[in-house]
Protein backbone atom coordinates (compact mmCIF):
# COMPACT_ATOMS: atom_id res chain seq x y z
CA UNK A 1 0.00 0.00 0.00
CA UNK A 2 1.17 3.53 -0.71
CA UNK A 3 1.41 5.61 2.04
CA UNK A 4 -1.24 8.18 1.18
CA UNK A 5 -3.66 5.51 0.82
CA UNK A 6 -2.76 4.51 4.35
CA UNK A 7 -2.95 7.93 5.81
CA UNK A 8 -6.08 8.25 4.19
CA UNK A 9 -7.63 4.99 5.53
CA UNK A 10 -5.85 5.74 9.27
CA UNK A 11 -7.73 9.51 9.21
CA UNK A 12 -11.06 8.12 8.23
CA UNK A 13 -10.55 5.28 11.24
CA UNK A 14 -10.03 8.33 13.43
CA UNK A 15 -13.03 10.09 12.23
CA UNK A 16 -15.47 6.91 13.13
CA UNK A 17 -13.56 6.54 16.00
CA UNK A 18 -14.19 10.29 17.21
CA UNK A 19 -17.69 10.22 15.68
CA UNK A 20 -18.52 7.23 18.07
CA UNK A 21 -16.82 8.84 21.05
CA UNK A 22 -18.65 12.10 20.67
CA UNK A 23 -22.26 10.10 20.29
CA UNK A 24 -21.80 8.48 23.36
CA UNK A 25 -20.65 11.61 25.37
CA UNK A 26 -24.03 12.62 26.77
CA UNK A 27 -27.48 11.27 27.30
CA UNK A 28 -30.34 11.96 24.33
CA UNK A 29 -33.27 14.05 24.70
CA UNK A 30 -35.08 10.31 24.39
CA UNK A 31 -32.88 8.81 27.50
CA UNK A 32 -33.92 11.35 29.51
CA UNK A 33 -37.34 11.35 28.65
CA UNK A 34 -37.93 7.74 29.29
CA UNK A 35 -35.74 8.18 32.58
CA UNK A 36 -38.51 11.19 33.89
CA UNK A 37 -41.18 8.70 32.89
CA UNK A 38 -40.07 5.87 35.03
CA UNK A 39 -39.05 8.36 38.12
CA UNK A 40 -42.94 9.38 37.44
CA UNK A 41 -44.42 6.35 37.43
CA UNK A 42 -42.31 5.04 40.71
CA UNK A 43 -42.99 7.99 42.28
CA UNK A 44 -46.96 7.62 42.06
CA UNK A 45 -46.87 3.99 42.92
CA UNK A 46 -45.18 5.09 46.23
CA UNK A 47 -47.68 7.70 46.85
CA UNK A 48 -50.74 5.59 46.24
CA UNK A 49 -49.45 2.65 48.43
CA UNK A 50 -48.43 5.07 51.38
CA UNK A 51 -52.01 6.68 51.29
CA UNK A 52 -50.42 9.98 53.13
CA UNK A 53 -54.27 10.58 54.10
CA UNK A 54 -54.92 7.17 55.63
CA UNK A 55 -51.90 7.43 57.60
CA UNK A 56 -52.14 10.48 58.69
CA UNK A 57 -55.85 9.51 60.20
CA UNK A 58 -54.50 6.48 61.57
CA UNK A 59 -51.74 8.80 63.20
CA UNK A 60 -54.27 10.73 64.80
CA UNK A 61 -56.35 8.01 65.97
CA UNK A 62 -53.64 6.61 68.09
CA UNK A 63 -53.00 10.11 69.51
CA UNK A 64 -57.05 10.06 70.68
CA UNK A 65 -56.36 6.46 71.86
CA UNK A 66 -53.62 7.60 74.23
CA UNK A 67 -55.44 10.85 74.88
CA UNK A 68 -58.37 8.96 76.05
CA UNK A 69 -55.98 6.27 77.86
CA UNK A 70 -54.07 9.43 79.85
CA UNK A 71 -57.58 11.04 80.60
CA UNK A 72 -59.27 8.05 82.21
CA UNK A 73 -55.81 7.35 84.60
CA UNK A 74 -56.27 10.87 86.03
CA UNK A 75 -59.98 10.14 86.62
CA UNK A 76 -58.56 6.54 88.07
CA UNK A 77 -56.04 8.65 90.10
CA UNK A 78 -58.85 11.06 91.47
CA UNK A 79 -60.95 8.25 92.52
CA UNK A 80 -58.07 5.98 94.17
CA UNK A 81 -57.23 9.47 96.12
CA UNK A 82 -60.59 10.22 97.40
CA UNK A 83 -61.78 8.11 100.56
CA UNK A 84 -64.84 6.20 99.32
CA UNK A 85 -63.65 5.34 95.99
CA UNK A 86 -65.73 7.97 94.37
CA UNK A 87 -64.84 10.55 92.20
CA UNK A 88 -63.82 13.90 93.52
CA UNK A 89 -64.97 16.74 91.84
CA UNK A 90 -66.39 20.37 92.59
CA UNK A 91 -68.48 19.74 89.52
CA UNK A 92 -70.10 17.21 91.03
CA UNK A 93 -70.15 13.26 89.88
CA UNK A 94 -69.41 12.14 86.94
CA UNK A 95 -72.23 11.88 84.78
CA UNK A 96 -74.36 8.88 84.08
CA UNK A 97 -75.19 10.03 80.63
CA UNK A 98 -72.45 10.58 78.34
CA UNK A 99 -71.61 14.02 78.06
CA UNK A 100 -68.76 16.23 76.13
CA UNK A 101 -65.52 17.22 78.42
CA UNK A 102 -65.62 21.34 78.10
CA UNK A 103 -65.82 23.90 79.85
CA UNK A 104 -68.74 25.95 80.18
CA UNK A 105 -71.77 24.20 81.93
CA UNK A 106 -74.09 23.86 79.35
CA UNK A 107 -76.56 20.82 79.23
CA UNK A 108 -74.11 18.72 76.89
CA UNK A 109 -71.22 19.06 78.68
CA UNK A 110 -68.87 18.02 81.91
CA UNK A 111 -66.35 20.47 82.93
CA UNK A 112 -63.81 17.73 84.31
CA UNK A 113 -60.72 19.58 84.06
CA UNK A 114 -60.37 21.73 87.60
CA UNK A 115 -60.87 18.47 89.17
CA UNK A 116 -57.69 16.88 86.88
CA UNK A 117 -55.28 19.75 85.75
CA UNK A 118 -52.51 19.74 86.94
CA UNK A 119 -52.58 17.95 89.95
CA UNK A 120 -53.25 14.32 87.88
CA UNK A 121 -52.33 15.89 83.95
CA UNK A 122 -50.30 18.71 82.78
CA UNK A 123 -52.70 19.87 80.22
CA UNK A 124 -55.86 18.87 79.25
CA UNK A 125 -55.64 16.59 75.89
CA UNK A 126 -58.09 17.66 73.08
CA UNK A 127 -59.14 15.58 70.24
CA UNK A 128 -56.46 16.75 67.32
CA UNK A 129 -58.92 17.47 64.58
CA UNK A 130 -63.00 17.73 65.91
CA UNK A 131 -64.36 20.93 65.23
CA UNK A 132 -64.07 23.13 68.23
CA UNK A 133 -61.64 20.91 70.15
CA UNK A 134 -58.84 23.39 72.52
CA UNK A 135 -57.21 23.92 75.47
CA UNK A 136 -56.90 27.55 76.48
CA UNK A 137 -56.65 26.67 80.06
CA UNK A 138 -59.30 25.09 82.64
CA UNK A 139 -61.45 27.92 82.51
CA UNK A 140 -61.58 27.52 78.61
CA UNK A 141 -61.52 24.19 76.44
CA UNK A 142 -63.32 21.80 74.34
CA UNK A 143 -61.70 18.22 74.64
CA UNK A 144 -63.82 16.89 72.09
CA UNK A 145 -64.04 13.48 74.09
CA UNK A 146 -66.66 12.35 75.72
CA UNK A 147 -67.20 10.92 79.57
CA UNK A 148 -70.20 8.30 81.46
CA UNK A 149 -70.28 6.77 84.37
CA UNK A 150 -72.75 3.65 84.46
CA UNK A 151 -74.48 3.96 86.99
CA UNK A 152 -74.59 0.06 88.77
CA UNK A 153 -70.95 -0.56 87.24
CA UNK A 154 -69.64 2.89 88.50
CA UNK A 155 -67.20 1.69 85.44
CA UNK A 156 -65.95 5.10 83.73
CA UNK A 157 -65.73 5.53 79.70
CA UNK A 158 -64.15 7.78 77.73
CA UNK A 159 -64.53 8.18 74.00
CA UNK A 160 -63.32 9.80 70.97
CA UNK A 161 -66.60 10.78 68.39
CA UNK A 162 -64.47 12.60 66.12
CA UNK A 163 -62.53 9.17 65.52
CA UNK A 164 -61.26 8.59 61.61
CA UNK A 165 -61.85 6.10 59.44
CA UNK A 166 -64.85 4.73 60.89
CA UNK A 167 -63.30 3.70 64.13
CA UNK A 168 -64.90 3.43 67.28
CA UNK A 169 -62.44 4.59 70.31
CA UNK A 170 -63.90 4.09 73.61
CA UNK A 171 -62.18 3.21 76.58
CA UNK A 172 -64.39 1.79 79.83
CA UNK A 173 -62.36 0.93 83.41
Amino acid sequence: MERGEMRKRHATGDMRQEMQNHSRRGLTIIEIVIAIALLAIITTVGLVIANPGKQLAKSRNTQRELHLQAILSAIRQNIADTSGGAFGCATGALPTSTKKMASGGGAGTYDIVPCLVPTYLPTMPFDPSASGAHYAGNSDYDSGYNVVRNASTTQVTVSAPSAELGATISITR
